[in-house]
């Protein structure tokens, strides 16, 4: 007996010893795969920066150090929404005790990572259209830097806040609010002078699906929870965990499942959210390398030519025959993407721009060869006809017969290749500042998921639920090119799972939830509209 005892004894200690040594195992293996894919991130960023600068003459230093400075917010942005929103996709897995933090920091940072580099940019796009048109094709002003900072600078600022008292907010909802806040000072700036702020139609679209996932989540993964309730006769699913003892390995496996699910399409959706206005910031600085997309071929360049012989026809037989051509079709154009009016002169002013494109193209064979002082207004010229081409399309006016909407839409994915391009280096950057966010966050967050939202602990049917829902609420907005908040859909499912497993709902954390939803984006708006009247007003 005594022997017994003494070997019951020793049991739990041994097994403490390991605990021990596979915890320092893991985490030095984790450490070791992050300052890995850390070097080589940052070799790989260097490599192609220099090659892509490496025959620009920018004649001073300041234009070096402006690209540093706003890359280095823009990165700043990305990181903080990786501790204040990525968490979310690794609470799960380490609250189930399903992977080691060390490691399921490390995981959801190369699923992030890989969900960034296959993004396709629509999200990036769909962000900076939302931005006064004046201001993207000015982006190397005044007003356009002011621009940039005044809203990666609010959305920092806000996340940060919210971050340090507890209060649940959306990266998406901050950035959105704090562009919200920008175009509506850009307009009260210039009242007089017919400047345009928000394009309020996009920002409605946005905003909809921003208010709407999180109550989709909720009735989704309620749903999803009752099903499985009712289908699923496997009762370790819905036990809390245990101790720090990992599920049966099916449980395990469906935990991180969801969790590389979840980091992938967050990396795929939330990645790109500050992608568009790191171009903005290499199209204002240095435009001679990142106006035009260099990577497009002599093969692409014949077809953007074919495409736009094609769409100059069709434009000319809706053009009005009474219409004048102004001294400046680029503005006309301009005018009307700003005011969603046509006007007599629009179709023929677009039509010129879409000739002299198509002339410049021809001449220069690629776009490296554009002249350094012509690859910016060349490329402004292109989103001008794109956008101005999607509008009327989306109008129906003029009315273009299928055939016609098709050739246009052609022209228009050949315009977008040329100006609507993400480097793969800042693919890169983003999701490293993601990554290292995740590593330094994910506590808070996992407490919150787990313990905060219900009165019951979260289990392995709930987080599995929660985190199916998110996954697919998030891989299906990635495919219409809009951004949604992570924090709020999964947030919101294990919610739905609480009410439907009958945990209840701790109200304190329920309001704190809906606080942040309700709060954050007239804050940062207000923020953000603050502080470009400040930099306006220095600049």
């Amino acid at each position: 007996m005594a022997g017994l005892a003494t070997a019951v004894e020793i049991m739990p200690a041994n097994a403490s010893i390991l605990d021990r040594k596979m915890k320092k195992t893991s985490a030095r293996v984790s450490t070791a795969v992050v300052l890995l894919a850390l070097l080589g991130g940052l070799g790989f960023i260097g490599f192609h920066i220099s090659q892509d600068m490496g025959n620009i003459a920018l004649g001073s230093i300041w234009p070096y150090l402006l690209l540093a400075l706003a890359l280095l917010i823009a990165l700043g942005f990305e990181f903080v929404n990786g501790f204040h929103d990525t968490a979310n996709a690794v609470a799960t897995v380490i609250y189930t005790h399903s992977l080691d933090p060390n490691i399921a920091v490390v995981w959801s940072g190369l699923c992030n990572l890989a969900g960034v580099l296959a993004s396709s940019g629509t999200v990036a796009f769909a962000v900076v259209t939302l931005l006064p048109v004046e201001l993207i094709l000015q982006v190397s002003s005044g007003a356009g830097f002011a621009m940039v900072f005044a809203l990666l600078i609010a959305a920092i600022v806000w996340n940060l806040s919210t971050w340090w008292f507890g209060l649940p907010a959306s990266s998406s909802h901050t950035m959105v609010g704090s562009i919200i806040g920008v175009g509506v000072a850009n307009q009260l700036l210039n009242v007089h002078s017919g400047t345009s702020g928000l394009d309020w139609e996009q920002a409605f679209k946005v905003l909809k699906v921003l208010l709407i996932s999180p109550v989709l989540g909720f009735g989704a993964a309620a749903l999803l929870m009752l099903l499985s309730k009712r289908l699923l006769k496997y009762p370790a699913l819905y036990e809390a965990p245990k101790g720090k003892q990992p599920p049966p390995w099916p449980i395990r496996a469906l935990m991180v499942l969801t969790c590389t699910g979840v980091s992938f399409f967050h990396g795929s959706n939330d990645g790109q959210k500050g992608m568009g206005l790191i171009m903005l910031i290499l199209i204002g600085t240095v435009p001679t390398a990142y106006a035009l997309n260099h990577a497009v071929t002599a093969s692409d360049i014949q077809d953007f030519i074919a495409a736009s012989e094609q769409a100059g026809h069709i434009l000319d037989r809706y053009v009005d025959k009474n219409a004048t051509l102004g001294s400046d079709p680029r503005a006309e154009v301009t005018d009307y993407i700003r005011t969603k009016q046509l006007q007599p002169d629009t179709i023929l002013a677009l039509r010129e721009l879409v000739e002299d494109l198509n002339h410049e193209v021809a001449l220069y064979k690629v776009f490296k060869s554009v002249p350094a002082q012509d690859q910016t207004n060349v490329r402004n010229d292109m989103y001008v006809a794109g956008e101005a081409i999607r509008l009327m399309q989306k109008n129906n006016n003029p009315a273009f017969t299928p055939g016609e909407n098709a050739a246009l839409a052609n022209y228009k994915s050949k315009v977008d290749k040329a100006t609507r391009f993400i480097p793969d280096w800042v693919k890169v950057a983003v999701a490293l500042a993601l990554g290292l966010g995740t590593m330094v966050g994910w506590k808070r967050v996992v407490v919150t998921v787990g313990e905060k939202i219900g009165k019951d602990h979260l289990t392995y049917a709930q987080g599995a639920a929660a985190g199916l829902v998110a996954m697919g609420t998030i891989f299906a907005a990635d495919n219409f090119g809009l951004p949604v908040s992570t924090t709020h859909i999964l947030s919101s499912g294990v919610a739905g799972t609480m009410t439907a497993n009958g945990s209840g709902l701790r109200m304190s954390t329920v309001r704190n939830i809906l606080a942040g939803w309700f709060l954050t984006l007239p804050a940062a708006a207000l923020l953000s509209g603050l502080l470009f009247w400040l930099f306006r007003s220095i600049s």
